[in-house]
């Protein structure tokens, strides 16, 4: 990898877009392979120069302040963070100039990786896939936006090494390679706030494929009606292409038929649980996962009865439909990860006896067309509204007809978790899935659920 760095850069000048997490990732390989290389950081946050790992280093230039970003054709080569949003780029760059730690690894490591990547459901099955691969014995590592840079692992990669990594639009954005084995899982509307139209958003999905070759397989969900179409209108030119389907049909590979989820590949049938017996993971949309995480490691060599081994072991991940206790007889479930009306709906769906739904949040202009109806005939009693999506939410669905749902406002969580309490029915649910992002009050989902978790666990606390 430093050899390839030295190679690709060791007579370019260099600018690093960004300082966050990705972007200090960045910088700590690139001084290890260009000890005295000046390299120009391009951040609006003037706070970076104080961060403790660029101290002392006095081959740094800086550009900060809002319109940092107009200076990129000074560099010959841009390396962006996943952070920082397309729109904010000047209109008419040079493209070729710029890059990222995502490129530049899969230029690197792309054939022995397995890419993930979907609007929902991208970690849980990365960290399947992950899960399986590690029972199985394998050697592998997790890395991307899963919130380890893919830069910091490569001292832990050998040939035997298999890279599954988690891959954002933001990540997937300004790519020319792609990994040896790619998913997408769906498409659906998503950080419009950082693209110029839904169209870039997904044309920045579809890289995750662009760059295979014969050998490589690209595995994609059939019943997503933009992927469908996609493949329809344009099949993908070189990979060999595996869909995945909950209806059986003769374009499908991968599909539910009666009560077992079947992978049909070279490598037979697997069956990987029987749904009499207990799910792994809860709701109708971690089917998709199961199937998309099964498909990919059997295509890297992984038996049928380690696959099937792994998805029974898998107990899920945190802000995603997590039960977080009972007080008052109200099952209390967090769902922060639920950033868009689809995700919310599947939560819904999954828990049967909602009672009390918790939406809103930072509004980034998406559609909630399709969660008003659905919301009339839940069964849901009350909906809990916060930030500029709620009031959006709350007001459209005024609007769009008379219900017996009470609408509730509130400003903070704990005022939340109050009016929850006092309306939620006895043996019912009152569940945190906002279908919006957390940007207003929260730096992401994951402390959004935290707080919410926290209020919630504050009356179990003085029940105990």
């Amino acid at each position: 990898m430093n050899e390839m760095i030295e190679g690709l850069f060791g007579d370019k000048s260099l600018a690093l877009l960004g300082f966050g997490r990705e972007g200090r990732s960045s910088y700590t390989l690139l001084r290890r392979v260009f000890p005295q290389k000046t390299l120009a950081i391009l951040d609006e946050n003037d706070n970076i120069r104080q961060d403790a790992c660029l101290q002392n280093d006095y081959n740094l230039v800086f550009i900060t302040g809002k319109d940092c970003m107009q200076a990129i054709d000074n560099y010959d080569v841009a390396i962006k963070s996943p952070g920082i949003p397309s729109n904010t780029l000047p209109d008419k760059f040079k493209r070729v100039r710029l890059t990222s730690q995502t490129d530049i690894y899969m230029q690197c490591y792309g054939h022995q990786s397995i890419g993930v990547t979907g609007t929902k459901g991208k970690s849980t099955t990365s960290s399947i896939i992950f899960h399986i691969l590690k029972n199985a014995g394998r050697k592998t590592l997790l890395v991307g936006n899963i919130g380890v840079p893919p830069f910091d692992c490569i001292d832990e990669i050998t040939p035997e090494t298999t890279i599954v990594m988690e891959l954002s639009s933001h990540q997937l954005e300004y790519v020319a390679h792609s990994p040896h084995i790619a998913l997408l899982l769906n498409i659906f509307q998503e950080h419009l706030d950082h693209y110029h139209t839904y169209g870039d958003y997904q044309k920045a999905k579809l890289n995750i494929s662009m760059y295979q070759s014969a050998n490589d397989y690209f595995i994609y969900n059939h019943d997503n009606e933009i992927l469908r179409n996609q493949m329809e209108i344009s099949p993908h030119p070189k990979s060999e292409l595996i869909s995945f389907s909950l209806d059986t049909g003769p374009d499908t590979l991968l599909n539910l038929k009666d009560a077992w989820v079947e992978l049909q590949l070279k490598s037979g049938k697997i069956r990987l649980y029987d749904t009499s017996q207990g799910q792994p993971l809860m709701g109708h949309h971690n089917l998709y996962n199961i199937m998309a995480a099964a498909a990919a490691c059997s295509l890297a060599g992984v038996s049928p009865e380690h696959i099937s081994a792994g998805i029974r072991s898998f107990n899920g991940l945190e802000h995603r439909i997590e039960p977080v206790g009972t007080y008052e007889d109200i099952m209390w479930y967090n769902d922060s990860i639920a950033t868009i009306p689809e995700a919310a709906i599947e939560a819904v769906k999954t828990l049967h006896c909602v009672d009390t739904l918790i939406l809103g949040g930072f509004d980034r202009g998406i559609e909630y067309a399709i969660l008003y109806p659905f919301l009339f005939h839940s069964g849901i009693s009350n909906l809990i509204f916060l930030g500029k999506a709620g009031t959006r939410m709350m007001n459209e669905l005024k609007v769009y007809g008379e219900s017996n749902i009470k609408f509730f406002t509130a400003t903070d969580y704990q005022e939340v978790v109050d009016i929850a309490l006092r309306v939620t029915k006895k043996g019912k649910i009152c569940l945190l899935s906002p279908a919006a992002a957390s940007y207003d009050m929260f730096s992401n989902f994951e402390e959004r659920g935290n707080t919410f978790k926290k209020n919630v666990r504050k009356l179990l606390s003085s029940h105990n």
